[in-house]
């Protein structure tokens, strides 16, 4: 039977990972990742991730989208034309599917995600 998942603090360790040496903009920043939720059949993965200050290049898969609510800290995205989206504690995006620019840390942030791998963007 299926159950709830709740977002608690995990107990558990997180994955760590740093953004690969091609990709880094600014920095080498620790990024840790628990993953609370996923389910291959939908292709649906969620959890809370955590990263220090840093700035990397990032490109979303063309199927792949990213749902995320900031519970802490500062993050700023930038599009390849040029622009960038702010977010800070409380505020919520999507990173669309084939998205590609660079994601910066402004303060160290903490997030709850959802990746969702669905239908090419159009």
């Amino acid at each position: 039977m299926a159950s709830i998942v709740k977002f608690d603090p995990p107990a558990t360790p997180p994955e760590i990972d740093f953004p690969r040496e091609e990709r880094r903009e600014i920095g080498a920043p620790e990024r840790r990742t628990w993953v609370l939720y996923e389910s291959a059949p939908a292709g649906l993965v969620a959890g809370i991730w955590e990263c220090e200050v840093g700035r990397w290049r990032i490109q979303m898969d063309p199927t792949e989208h990213e749902y995320m609510v900031v519970l802490a800290g500062r993050c700023r995205l930038h599009a390849t034309d040029g622009t960038f989206t702010e977010a800070g504690a409380g505020e919520a995006l999507v990173i669309p599917a084939g998205f590609a620019g660079s994601f910066e840390v402004l303060e160290t942030l903490r997030k709850h995600f959802v990746i969702v791998v669905g239908p090419a963007a159009n």
